[in-house]
């Protein structure tokens, strides 16, 4: 299963290397990645693979939120299904 980690926020050093830290802690493996940065706001989209076995969204979206907060980041996971239910046009 993959999942869609979503990070956006005035742009700052560390932001990167925050965030991929936080999905290797978790088990995550970071399979695509696309940034950009528009004036000083930065966005991020990471797909990731989730370990096998029962995974606990909330308790990923309770590490990431603890690695975007000092950031003044706000960083979102969700399922890739989820996340494509969401923005299928």
């Amino acid at each position: 299963m993959h999942a869609i980690i979503t990070t956006t926020g005035k742009d700052r050093p560390g932001v990167i290397a925050a965030v991929s830290k936080t999905a290797a802690d978790q088990g995550l493996n970071i399979v695509d990645v696309s940034q950009t940065i528009m004036d000083d706001f930065f966005t991020m989209i990471m797909r990731a693979e989730l370990p096998e076995g029962n995974v606990d969204m909330g308790v990923l979206q309770d590490a990431f939120d603890a690695c975007g907060k000092p950031l003044g980041m706000v960083v979102r996971i969700q399922s890739e299904a989820l996340f494509s239910a969401i923005n299928d046009i």
